[in-house]
């Protein structure tokens, strides 16, 4: 049977969006396995707009969030507000910064973050529906400030992997390139990509290794 996978991005770019080997790499395996994927993403204003040259934010530029992330998918992009879970069978969210500034604010209040009500409606509704959530580089830290004993990577220990521990109450485990942890209980996969210093074959590793758990257990 195909699966049915839907696939959140936070915008187009590492700096202040989805960072683009990681949702291409998440494309290409989930396409490799036959899967049957869509594309969702908040229609609402990027946080700010940054140069990826000179990493300097750009003063006056305002993007939204949901057509920088069609860049990625060839405009095949639907507004996260109208996620259905009954639709899917898994869910996967690539990182990059915009996961930490345009799906919640861990990028401004770290372990006080909050999640935006869309973003915690839709991992919430797959949690809830025993349907597995695939969380590349800093987006675990998303769902292990919402499921409650979490398992789950960011890689190595770092301020990150401590909020998940000390403030979210979260279990972390440290990888390496290509690595995943996999919460059977709770229905999570996660990979820490760029949260290491990985080269693109290695980030296609880890991307390869956390769609074939996710579908595995769709």
């Amino acid at each position: 049977m195909v699966k049915k996978v839907a696939v959140i991005l936070a915008g187009c770019g590492y700096l202040d969006g989805a960072e683009v080997h990681e949702a291409t790499m998440s494309l290409l395996a989930l396409s490799q396995a036959g899967a049957m994927v869509r594309c969702f993403a908040p229609n609402v204003p990027q946080m700010h707009v940054m140069n990826h040259i000179t990493g300097d934010e750009m003063l006056g530029e305002s993007r939204n969030v949901m057509i920088e992330s069609a860049r990625i998918c060839r405009g095949q992009i639907e507004d996260l507000a109208d996620f259905d879970a009954d639709d899917f069978d898994a869910l996967v969210i690539p990182g990059g910064f915009g996961v930490a500034k345009n799906l919640c604010d861990f990028a401004v209040k770290g372990g006080e973050m909050t999640i935006f009500p869309d973003v915690e409606r839709v991992v919430m509704a797959m949690h809830g529906a025993s349907k597995p959530v695939g969380a590349l580089c800093i987006s675990p830290v998303i769902v292990a400030k919402l499921i409650k004993g979490a398992r789950v990577t960011v890689g190595g220990e770092s301020d990150v992997s401590r909020v998940v521990v000390d403030i979210f109450g979260g279990a972390h485990e440290e990888t390496s390139h290509g690595d995943i942890v996999v919460d059977g209980d709770n229905k999570i996969v996660t990979t820490p990509c760029y949260m290491l210093e990985p080269t693109i074959a290695q980030v296609y590793e880890g991307a390869r290794n956390l769609v074939a758990a996710v579908l595995k257990m769709a």
